[in-house]
């Protein structure tokens, strides 16, 4: 399945779209990692890390999703 052909401006908004939402997405998911092994406040610490953790996964997968989308359209 071929998505329709889009204008060139809108494929190059995609593709920096990939980079950022991986870069961003891969940042955040280690700093969630770094605050949720230092323990810094036990609950804080912890709801922080995890959030910083599943914020920069969802990054990371929306950047692995506008890659399979860029590579539909024509």
């Amino acid at each position: 399945m071929v998505l329709t052909a889009m204008n060139p401006k809108t494929l190059v908004w995609i593709e920096r779209l990939v980079w950022i939402f991986i870069y961003a997405g891969a940042l955040l998911a280690v700093l969630g990692l770094f605050v949720l092994r230092q323990g810094l406040d036990e609950e804080l610490g912890q709801n922080l890390g995890i959030g910083l953790l599943l914020f920069g996964g969802s990054g990371v997968g929306l950047g692995v999703f506008l890659i399979w989308l860029r590579s539909r359209l024509s």
